[in-house]
């Protein structure tokens, strides 16, 4: 029992689970109450019999202050009432902590039935709250559906199938021709090889001997050093190769979807401008060329970029979707791809590079107006990725640096550019890879100097797209004329030479930007004509796809028929069929067993640059230096090597070879049909203070 202000005792509440009548916001029942302002009105007829008769003015005072002393008690109770209904809550806590064990008083225990709801028991059972493992499985199969993973899924089955058979034999193929395909597949061998073993002599690879710096006679693939450090030997590098040939293309096509979505393009827009980067008619003449190939990078990082800085091409800059971790991963992809080589990496820097400064400018005008447009976090990490993505080019240009100033023969000149600088019929043109157009296109094949770099076609099928998508896009008009412009600017460029010359175009570029003056196939700017015209051809496809949605509205269910959904995905599928190949996939040649156990320095005979290159692959069992070599030039001394030993065995050639270092000579007997060595090979070596032995296939020298 608690006392209240006035000194009286508060009656009990009642817990018998009977009716308490109606209560206040408290919770005190109105019976309890003290009366209202307006009781002394009630109670007036007792008033006027015990007052005597005319004293009206006494009376009203007495109301007065009945109303008055009725307020202030009625506060009081008010308050004792709640102290009163703290305590009951306390207890009933208390009832419901000792109730499991039996504990408490019985009004305790009446209070707790009283809190009880009679309806919950018509209420339906509460979901069960799942365990562990099934919120895994949840999880897991929410990450199954998603977008992007299923993205990454049709990727890979996409690439599976557009370059097979490039799985179907993966240790014994290799696609286009085994030249340049085994030269790279050494690379990957060789980087994974000094990262492992001894990563300061990167750069000194076991071939061109005795050449320094002989890792940067081309493209390295560097970035692709991680899968070099598993297995070893021509088998595991073969099997390599045939693995990132087949994943850089479902990188190409994931990243270009990927840009065309952060851009604003639908989802079969967006597929539509992966595929046809991926798989153009003219990359099919690149399958030799793994550092061309792997592009995938480029659009990757473009839209890691663009969503990281909350930027898109339909909805342009939205602050609330800025995300610093993924400007972050756009200039570490972007770095990433800079180090799969300079071929296509160098025009992939400048471009991040004028973006850059078109950003910056955007930044400082826009300042004036919109305090931090871009944030101090994002300015940060563009600076930081920035600097990223400059360090890693400087570090990789300091070989080729070096490489220029030993070999001055190496450097290009205009006259080689021109070499191979296509006509306009080459964006006409496919290479004869090409399923469709392969056959029909030969005759035009033929008009042309160097038709593996000068056949540019990026699909009929995508030029259409595209031509639509200037006057039905998602896009608006400005983006569709920028990029048409971007367009005719890099298409001009891939001409080279052959546009009046090159005078205002390519021949400035080559004479005053850093490393331009390296790339030797102007061609390859058909690259980003091809991913700007998927992206043109990506706005009219989910403008189509947006119309069959629009009339599909009006039915019940509302969603388009079946014909109008399988008409959407048309262009599609017209542009995976104009990427379809005929590739071939010859098998590389056998090792010789010399090659696994002499150790050099050796030299290989015949050499020559096709021939070196299997070589190389060869060399990736003991990786024992060879003075064979292919690459994008010829040094000199290995020219000087070629010319000389075209007698071996001589007492000339030996006694050169001799003060190169070359300790044996590995003179392949199925090789040599048709040349000076089918007869030399087995003429008498005594007077040359020399030894022969035959080991398999090939003969020995030991000098």
């Amino acid at each position: 029992m608690t006392t209240n202000a006035t000194g009286g005792g508060q009656p009990p509440r009642q817990t018998d689970g009977a009716d308490p009548g109606p209560t206040d916001a408290a919770g005190t029942p109105q019976d309890d109450r003290p009366a209202a302002p307006d009781a002394p009105h009630s109670a007036e007829p007792d008033r006027a019999d015990a007052e005597p008769a005319g004293a009206d003015a006494e009376p009203d005072r007495t109301d007065k202050a009945e109303v008055a002393n009725t307020k202030l008690d009625e506060t009081k109770v008010d308050k004792a009432e709640v102290a009163n209904t703290k305590v009951d809550e306390t207890k009933v806590a208390k009832t419901a902590e000792t109730g499991a064990t039996g504990g408490g008083s019985e009004p305790d225990r009446k209070d707790t039935g009283t809190e009880a709801d009679p309806w919950t028991s018509f209420a339906p059972e509460p979901e069960p709250v799942p365990g562990r493992p099934r919120r895994a499985a949840r999880a897991t199969g929410r990450f199954l559906v998603h977008e992007w993973t299923l993205a990454v899924l049709a990727s890979l089955a996409l690439a599976v199938g557009m370059t097979w058979p490039a799985l179907r034999y993966p240790l014994y193929t290799l696609p286009q021709d085994y030249w340049d395909p085994s030269l790279q597949a050494w690379q990957m061998a060789w980087s994974g090889h000094a990262l492992r073993t001894n990563p300061g002599q990167l750069f000194q690879s076991n071939t061109f001997f005795p050449e320094p710096w002989s890792f940067a006679f081309s493209d390295m693939l560097l970035g692709y050093a991680p899968a070099g450090m598993l297995g070893t030997g021509p088998d595991a590098a073969v099997l390599r190769y045939n693995i990132m040939f087949v994943l850089a293309h479902a990188m190409a096509t994931f990243g270009a979807y990927v840009l065309a979505r952060q851009l604003g393009a639908g989802r079969i827009g967006a597929a539509v401008a992966g595929v046809s980067y991926a798989y153009a008619p003219w990359l099919l003449a690149q399958a030799g060329h793994l550092h061309i190939v792997s592009n995938g990078g480029i659009p990757l990082a473009l839209a890691m970029l663009a969503r990281g800085h909350g930027w898109s091409l339909r909805h342009g800059y939205r602050p609330e979707r800025r995300r610093v971790g993924w400007a972050y991963a756009g200039w570490v992809v972007a770095a990433w791809q800079l180090s799969l080589g300079f071929g296509i990496g160098l025009v992939f820097a400048y471009v991040l590079a004028v973006t850059l400064l078109v950003s910056a400018a955007v930044w400082f005008w826009r300042r004036r107006r919109v305090r931090r447009p871009f944030g101090r976090r994002l300015f940060v990490a563009d600076l930081v990725g920035g600097l990223l993505f400059a360090a890693v080019g400087a570090l990789l240009a300091v070989p080729y640096f070096k490489v220029a100033e030993l070999h001055p023969n190496a450097e290009r000149t205009l006259g080689d550019i021109g070499v191979y600088s296509p006509p306009a019929s080459g964006f006409f043109t496919a290479p004869a890879q090409s399923w469709i157009w392969g056959g029909l296109h030969e005759g035009a094949r033929a008009t042309l100097s160097w038709s593996p770099e000068m056949t540019l076609l990026p699909g009929f099928v995508l030029y259409a797209l595209a031509a639509g998508g200037l006057f039905f896009s998602v896009w608006r008009l400005r983006h569709r004329l920028l990029l048409l412009a971007g367009v005719l600017v890099t298409m001009v460029l891939a001409m080279g030479t052959r546009f009046f010359g090159g005078t205002f175009t390519y021949a400035p570029l080559f004479e005053y930007l850093p490393g331009f003056n390296g790339l030797r196939t102007p061609g390859r700017m058909m690259l980003w004509t091809t991913l700007l015209l998927g992206l043109l051809a990506a706005g009219a496809v989910t403008a189509f796809a947006q119309r069959v949605r629009e009339l599909g509205g009006g039915r019940v269910p509302a969603r388009p028929s079946a014909w109008l959904r399988l008409a959407t995905l048309l262009p599609l599928l017209l542009v995976v069929v104009e990427g379809l190949n005929d590739t071939p996939h010859p098998v590389v040649p056998e090792q010789p067993v010399a090659m696994r156990t002499v150790d050099g320095p050796l030299l290989v005979l015949p050499s020559s640059q096709n021939q070196d290159q299997p070589v190389m692959l060869w060399s990736t069992s003991r990786f024992q230096q060879v003075v064979n070599g292919g690459s994008g030039f010829t040094p000199k001394q290995l020219d000087d090597v070629r010319r000389v030993t075209a007698a071996f065995p001589d007492q000339t050639s030996v006694d050169y070879l001799r003060t190169l270092g070359v300790r044996d000579v590995v003179v392949l007997r199925d090789q040599i049909v048709g040349t000076p060595w089918e007869v030399t090979v087995d003429a008498p070596v005594d007077q040359l203070g020399i030894t022969r032995q035959q080991v398999g296939n090939a003969v020995v020298f030991r000098l």
